[in-house]
């Protein structure tokens, strides 16, 4: 289920310096979401800054989390949350920002919370005890298996293919249930989620694609399809003349 289904830009944003002279934040007013919508492009074109700026202006904590678990370690988020006007179909009761840069800090955060009256570690799994993949795939199954908005920044970093494939069935499952997913990624496997929603983020914009016609799509089946030709390319001796 699409609880939001619309991202816009107000009247009273800024026009100078960053991220305001992003083009795909200036038009913003593109993406449209469905159940779930993937963010893609190039290092540098605003996945992050776009999903992080979703996630706060639908009350998640910035480093990740929930609407009630908050923490903060290193304020870096911009401010263009302040400026987002979200359209919703309806508010889900339910919803998690995780993002791979801060899951440690969110862990220790969790673990440290260990009040007995008030504290949070007694209700999540000791997730410095696994691997940082398997601590990760932990949280999805445990905080994102029902109907609810999960924001999830470059998850990919994380994961194995295995572990990517594992978040895919985790997912599908959860859309089953009523989730909605809007996640930033790198990785062509996680793009190609059956009905996904994709815009490529580039130095025009934004554009909704079809998975074929992604550039990293097209870039991995060039290497893939002939590693070796490519590394010869990239790693020939330079003959230029000093």
């Amino acid at each position: 289920m699409a609880y939001l289904t619309d991202v816009r830009l107000g009247d009273d944003a800024p026009t100078d310096g960053y991220p305001w002279t992003l083009p795909a934040v200036r038009r913003v007013a593109d993406l449209r979401l469905g159940d779930v919508t993937m963010l893609v492009g190039d290092n540098g074109t605003g996945k992050s800054t776009l999903v992080e700026a979703i996630a706060v202006a639908a009350g998640f904590n910035a480093e990740g989390g929930s609407r009630n678990l908050r923490f903060g370690t290193h304020d870096t988020h911009s401010d263009l949350s302040d400026h987002l006007r979200l359209v919703w179909r309806t508010r889900p009761r339910w919803g998690w920002f995780l993002r791979a840069e801060t899951f440690y800090g969110m862990a220790s955060h969790i673990a440290e919370d260990d009040d007995p009256v008030s504290g949070v570690a007694a209700m999540f799994p000791d997730l410095h005890a696994r691997s940082h993949g398997e601590s990760f795939l932990l949280l999805v199954e445990e905080r994102m298996r029902s109907d609810g908005l999960y924001v999830l920044d470059e998850p990919e970093s994380a994961l194995s293919i295995q572990g990517q494939l594992r978040l895919l069935a985790m997912m599908h499952q959860a859309v089953a249930d009523g989730a909605q997913f809007v996640v930033a990624t790198h990785s062509p496997l996680l793009m190609a989620y059956p009905s996904a929603v994709i815009h490529e983020l580039h130095a025009g914009g934004i554009d909704v694609v079809e998975w074929e016609d992604v550039d990293a799509v097209a870039l991995w089946r060039t290497v893939l399809d002939d590693p070796q030709r490519v590394l010869r390319h990239l790693l020939a001796p330079d003959d230029r003349p000093d």
